[in-house]
């Protein structure tokens, strides 16, 4: 059985691939469907922009759909940048800007109130229009500067105190294992593995 990925970047394709096929599911990428118009993730949450993604992909296939939005939300901005986290330093920047704009806004600001977290939320839809989500948080603190060489995105600023480093620190076996993404998948396996049972019994 098929379940399409909302997504055409090949290292996300493969880290979810590796951890949805011992369901038994097919696990195939958006590429397969060249003609899939782009989607606008204009919704006002996470789990507003993944249902939407994961719904508009499971109409246009016909299959099965899993889609996820993530970002990084800092206390002191008040949540910011949420939603907004890819686009944080404006349309055409790249995750360097919006790293310094992050510094910038968090200049002079002490360690007791850098505090901040990872939030990503999956979304699975079904091409009958049923809808599953799941999501996953992991909390830590803005550093004053970027740190390690891994990851991408804020992972250089965001600190995890009990590990003492960055996501760009961690071995990503241990970064996939305690972060947003890899907690909300998690707890979407389960779901999957239930709908897998009800279809092998329907």
């Amino acid at each position: 059985m098929k379940l399409v990925l909302a997504t055409r970047n090949p290292g996300k394709v493969r880290e979810l691939s590796q951890l949805l096929s011992p369901l038994g599911y097919e696990v195939v990428s958006l590429e397969q469907y060249p003609g899939m118009p782009e989607i606008t993730e204009d919704g006002a949450t996470f789990k507003d922009n993944a249902v939407k993604k994961a719904t508009a992909v499971a109409r246009y296939t016909g299959q099965m759909a899993l889609a996820d939005d993530s970002g990084l939300e800092v206390d002191y901005l008040g949540g910011a940048p949420g939603v907004h986290s890819a686009r944080f330093a404006g349309a055409g920047h790249d995750d360097r800007a919006n790293n310094e704009k992050l510094l910038r806004l968090l200049a002079g600001v002490p360690p007791e109130k850098r505090t901040a977290r990872f939030r990503c939320v999956v979304a699975v839809a079904t091409p009958e229009g049923r809808v599953f989500t799941a999501e996953g948080i992991c909390e830590g603190v803005i550093a004053d500067k970027p740190r390690g060489e891994g990851g991408f995105g804020y992972d250089p600023l965001f600190y995890v105190p009990s590990y003492g480093k960055t996501f760009a620190e961690l071995d990503p076996a241990v970064k996939n294992r305690i972060s947003h993404r890899g907690r909300a998948l998690v707890l979407m396996r389960e779901i999957l593995a239930g709908l897998r049972r009800e279809l092998d019994a329907g």
